[in-house]
């Protein structure tokens, strides 16, 4: 899936028309309908835009990533709690690992 069909999608989803985000990005309704259908490449400004007003990654309308933002949770908000999700695991397989080395030296 393109750039632009990705951005449809999420339009679909999202419930929002070109002209409003056309108007949200600050770009010319016109300019977004041929990004869309893929006669025009999108701009790195706009594509940051788009993303933001969408709600969703550059990664994910570049197709980097399959995932988008779902159920109003931001990739933003999932990388936060997905990073302190980490830092817990990773902090316990420290403490399992000084563990170890106790038992080892026991």
């Amino acid at each position: 899936m393109n750039v632009g069909k990705r951005i449809e999608s999420i339009m679909e989803k999202k419930d929002i028309k070109q002209n409003q985000l056309a108007e949200k990005v600050g770009i010319n309704k016109s300019v977004l309908n041929r990004i869309i259908n893929g006669s025009r490449p999108c701009k790195d400004f706009e594509l940051a835009k788009i993303a933001d007003v969408l709600d969703v990654s550059t990664d994910y309308l570049l197709g980097r990533l399959n995932y988008a933002a779902k159920d109003g949770y931001s990739n933003r908000e999932k990388t936060k709690d997905e990073l302190e999700n980490f830092e817990e695991r990773f902090k316990k397989f420290l403490e399992w690992e000084k563990e170890v080395d106790n038992r080892k030296n026991d």
